[in-house]
């Protein structure tokens, strides 16, 4: 409605588009671009070359090179010949269908994260229970049923958000639509501090694995690490198909793994009646307690981290995704309590306790297979599987940031889709983020699990909360069901959530809950500048009567309707607001700084004038002897525009242009002033730092002020010399 009210009062000044289109000096219609079937990408670099519009050549003879679709420069220089190389050549937005994930690939690349934390999440929690001795090692398995409940609860639960959400329902969502926005924004922080989390945590693990079976390594872990998060981030800079296909061996080979070592395992134990070895003396340094229990739980329920993954990434699936997803997330539940319930009671029938030299996995290893081929195979596919076990977080962060700038809650960047068809710019920010917690960090798992656990259960208590909401609004099939399985995985992650926050605060976890905090206060701020922009743009009804116009030549410059005088709308309009939404409420003012009478400066001012708008020419001297000296050139040229000469007597030119400008501004507010700069354009980029970048210092600093608009009427250095006859 307001858009067509503001197109009426454009007719009324406005002749109709067919008299604009018959006064144009061009052609406009010049044909059309190939269908994109027709479109073949180049051999090197992202660009795809295309016949030119209307089938005229687009070089400067016939035959010249063809139009580049996409960005406007050639790509086929050493930097875009790498690129292809890393991360392959662009894909059209048609072949999103194509790189949906099946089952069997979609459950590797989706569950990695859970299954491999099998690798920590049992060390973890035994890490907590050896400080009592025996007596705590004794609650390992109670402990560990817990969790295993907890971990089908929470399984459970997110078969059914996939039910309710069957376009992705992680836990923003989730949070969003029952609890309210903070909530979901709550939840979302928690979601990203545990994907930056994971990374960082996968990586050291699998660097602790290879450092256990290699101690020479021991040394070079952090920059090991750096290198693992380097590729990938190329890994997924390349795509979701590229990436599955990667990391869906090191998962499987996991999997074998520790079924074989849990077979071998309970093989040998079987052949003493299933009694367990006695452990070494241990000393107690702290009484078994409430406290002490909770806290090995909250420890070890991080093996619970990456369950949601599959409920974010519904999209992700081929047809039918929420179908496959449910049968994925089936199977990865399943497989995760086998894991974790097979490595415990391994644990506690081999008697193996936790050291500083080797991961509780690889003792569990050297136990069922000796030091043979087999124990270098676990400790190569535990490596391998923590170390791209980050490929979770890869998938899920750049989705919960794309729903979050799609809600305004993060930058409108994060939307864009990368040539793979890949979320770019949340892989790169992703990769960075954990880069820094890892290095600062230097790289010990043991640092890193406090802050792991905090935002992990925040998101899944605020998840299974809204399930809870969800189900109690809706009431439909099976409902009560479906609450109690969500109100049991709330109460139990809150329970979780609030004993790792308490329990562990000074150990760390003070920083992840400082960093859902902070992130809360961003997306807030981003929201309100983005509704204060949108506020801004949003269009108007006019208030007051335009009267009607023809096509006529253009007015005398010095006329008031041009800003010779204010009439009364100008003195109502006589402040920093832009309110002009048609062409005859603009008034315009040219400024043309000029260092000299050159060629370019006269092809600025010449375009200036050619506008039939009043133009002033300004020039900044350094003294008086200079500005008579200018003025005297100006005379001889003929004085044919109006001229200010500025002199500054500390040889500053940027500055007095900046303040004449400002106070041309605040003199009438009600003009639209140009400042057009004469620009000389080289053929080489490193000639650039030869000339003064005056436009761009002018657009920075006038930036604030309304109706400024800075221009430039580039010279072309190696046209004007190739058509003198000199060598450019």
């Amino acid at each position: 409605m307001l858009l067509r009210m503001v197109g009426r009062e454009w007719g009324r000044v406005s002749v109709g588009p067919e008299a604009w289109r018959e006064a144009l000096p061009v052609d406009p219609d010049l044909g059309s671009y190939p269908e994109p079937a027709q479109i073949v990408p180049a051999r090197f670099g992202r660009f795809v070359r295309v016949a030119p519009l209307g089938g005229q050549p687009s070089g400067t003879e016939a035959g010249g090179p063809e139009a580049l679709a996409g960005d406007a420069a050639p790509a086929a220089g050493f930097g875009a010949r790498v690129r292809r190389a890393v991360l392959g050549a662009p894909l059209r937005s048609t072949a999103i269908a194509r790189e949906r994930m099946r089952k069997l690939v979609a459950l590797p690349v989706l569950s990695a994260d859970a299954l491999s934390s099998v690798a920590y999440g049992p060390e973890a929690m035994l890490a907590v229970l050896v400080l009592a001795g025996t007596a705590g090692l004794a609650y390992s398995v109670p402990v560990a049923l817990a969790i295993a409940f907890l971990m089908l609860a929470v399984g459970l639960s997110y078969r059914q958000t996939i039910r309710a959400y069957p376009h992705g329902g992680g836990s923003y969502i989730v949070a969003t639509d029952n609890l309210g926005r903070t909530p979901g924004l709550v939840a979302a922080a928690g979601l990203m501090t545990d994907y930056v989390l994971t990374v960082a945590v996968s990586v050291s693990s699998g660097v602790a694995a290879v450092t256990s079976a290699l101690p020479g390594l021991n040394d070079e872990a952090v920059l090991i690490g750096v290198l693992v998060i380097a590729l990938l981030l190329a890994g997924n800079l390349r795509g979701v198909r590229q990436a599955g296909a990667v990391f869906a061996a090191p998962t499987y080979a996991f999997i074998i793994a520790i079924a074989a070592l849990v077979g071998f395992g309970l093989y040998h134990a079987a052949g003493r009646g299933f009694a367990s070895v006695p452990t070494p003396p241990l000393h107690a340094a702290e009484g078994v307690g409430l406290l002490l229990v909770m806290r090995a739980f909250a420890s070890g329920s991080t093996a619970m981290t990456g369950i949601e993954a599959i409920s974010n990434a519904v999209p992700a699936f081929k047809p039918v995704p929420w179908r496959n997803a449910r049968t994925t997330l089936s199977w990865m539940i399943g497989l995760l309590v086998a894991l974790f319930a097979g490595t415990v009671a391994m644990v506690h029938l081999e008697g193996v306790i936790p050291n500083s030299q080797e991961t509780v996995l690889s003792q569990l290893a050297h136990r069922s297979f000796g030091s043979g081929g087999m124990y270098v195979f676990t400790q190569a596919a535990t490596a391998l599987v923590l170390l791209l076990a980050a490929n979770t977080a890869y998938n899920d962060f750049p989705r919960v940031l794309f729903l979050l700038a799609r809600d305004n809650y993060a930058p409108r960047i994060f939307t864009r889709l990368g040539d793979r068809l890949a979320f770019s710019n949340g892989i790169i920010v992703l990769s960075v983020a954990a880069a820094i917690v890892y290095v600062a960090f230097e790289g010990r798992t043991a640092s890193l699990i406090p802050l792991y656990a905090v935002g992990v259960f925040l998101a899944f208590t605020l998840s299974q909360t809204g399930m809870v909401v969800h189900w109690w609004r809706r009431r439909d099939r099976h409902w009560r069901k479906s609450l109690c399985f969500n109100a049991t995985g709330a109460l139990l992650s809150a329970l979780v959530f609030v004993t790792a926050g308490i329990t562990k605060f000074t150990e760390g976890a003070w920083v992840a809950i400082l960093a859902v905090a902070g992130f809360l206060l961003v997306t807030t701020r981003i929201r309100r500048h983005y509704d204060r922009v949108t506020a801004a743009l949003r269009l108007r009804p006019q208030m007051i009567e335009i009267p009607g116009g023809t096509l006529t030549p253009p007015p005398d410059p010095c006329s008031p309707a041009r800003g010779g005088t204010a009439g009364p709308r100008d003195s109502e309009n006589a402040d920093d607001s832009e309110e002009e939404d048609t062409p005859e409420e603009i008034r315009h003012l040219s400024v043309v700084p000029i260092d000299a009478l050159h060629q370019a400066s006269v092809r600025a001012l010449a375009y200036a004038a050619s506008l039939q708008q009043p133009v002033l020419a300004l020039h900044v001297s350094p003294s008086d002897e200079d500005a008579e000296r200018f003025r005297e050139a100006w005379m001889l040229w003929g004085d044919h525009l109006p001229l200010r000469i500025v002199v500054s007597p500390y040889r500053a030119i940027v500055a007095p242009l900046i303040s004449y400008i400002e106070t041309l501004h605040h003199q009438r507010p009600d003009l639209t002033i140009t400042v057009i700069i004469p620009e000389i354009v080289v053929r080489h980029w490193w000639h650039r730092i030869l000339h003064s970048p005056l436009a761009g210092r002018l657009r920075r600093a006038l930036r604030h002020l309304p109706k400024i608009v800075v221009t430039t009427v580039p010279f072309h250095v190696q046209d004007s010399a190739l058509r003198s006859g000199r060598p450019s």
